[in-house]
């Protein structure tokens, strides 16, 4: 693992454009999270981390008492370290492909499954004929590692690769473009969760889908994550109780439509210049679904290890 080992550094240096939240609103996902643990779920995680090929990285020169939180928060970006180059992963594609892609075998696994991290509910504002998202996606893979670390007879090991997972793909299912795919005249394939619209003129490459990922912040400081997530307004308790994750998904496609796919930004590939009345809007409902999403993972952990 000394290539992984190496690539961490690099990536927080280069955070990419189709992530689902950049490093910092994952790390703040699982900061909410870890704060409302049960002591002995925290028992439990915090032991499934250490199998991580990366826990050592994590807990580098963090004083021991804060080492179990501090790794939990960087376990939330390990599903994205593994798309970096030379991280010892394979780059199988954007889209499934034969039946290695919905595998279940922990570490062993060298693929970086990128179409985990997102589902493509269609819609079209134009009645554009839609297509149905791929299988797996985002929703098969949280059910599937849900199960697996409520299975009495599953290894550690499993649970422990199941788990960073799980970590990150609740937090990506929260940010309304990992849940949707847009279709209309002009672009009647889809647009690619929003990585095909265009937020200025080539060469410039700034697109609707990063600027959603990035809108938090873009600290790789877990200390900065854990500081915001103690600011944030708490989510409200009756909908943090939703445990169902297609309902997640549903409430990020409502979201994409009501609040993402709004003016400035119309149909087509753009370029659109967004304002700050739609920055601010922006910024409002991402927190509200960090916020979100914390508690529900903190919820989903503390139900699968009680």
């Amino acid at each position: 693992m000394k290539n992984l080992s190496v690539v961490i550094g690099v990536f927080f240096l280069t955070v990419s454009s189709a992530f689902g939240w950049n490093s910092f609103g994952h790390m703040t996902v699982a900061a909410i999270a870890y704060d409302h643990l049960a002591p002995t779920v925290r028992t439990k995680v915090n032991a499934l981390l250490k199998l991580n090929p990366l826990y050592k990285n994590w807990v580098t020169n963090v004083p021991s008492q804060d080492r179990p939180k501090v790794a939990f928060i960087m376990a939330a970006t390990w599903p994205d370290i593994i798309k970096k180059m030379d991280s010892g992963y394979q780059n199988d594609g954007n889209r499934p492909n034969g039946p290695e892609a919905a595998r279940n075998i922990g570490y062993a696994d060298k693929l970086m499954h990128r179409y985990w991290h997102y589902i493509d509910m269609p819609f079209s504002p134009d009645g554009t004929p839609l297509i149905n998202p791929e299988t797996p996606n985002a929703k098969t893979q949280i059910a599937m590692f849900r199960d697996t670390l409520k299975d009495p007879h599953a290894t550690d090991e499993l649970k422990s690769y199941d788990l960073v997972w799980l970590l990150h793909l609740v937090g990506d299912v929260h940010q309304p473009l990992h849940a949707t795919s847009r279709f209309d005249t002009d672009q009647p394939n889809g647009d690619n969760g929003g990585n095909l619209v265009t937020l200025c003129a080539k060469p410039c490459k700034n697109e609707l889908h990063a600027f959603w990922d990035g809108v938090l912040g873009t600290s790789v400081r877990p200390t900065d994550a854990s500081k915001r997530a103690k600011k944030l307004k708490a989510a409200n308790s009756h909908l943090a109780a939703v445990s169902d994750e297609a309902i997640w998904i549903n409430e990020s496609l409502q979201a994409a439509k009501d609040v993402v796919y709004v003016s400035p930004v119309g149909v087509g590939e753009g370029p659109f210049t967004l304002d700050a009345s739609y920055k601010t809007r922006a910024r409002e409902v991402s927190e509200k679904r960090v916020a979100l999403a914390g508690l529900r993972l903190a919820n989903l952990l503390n139900e699968v290890f009680k």
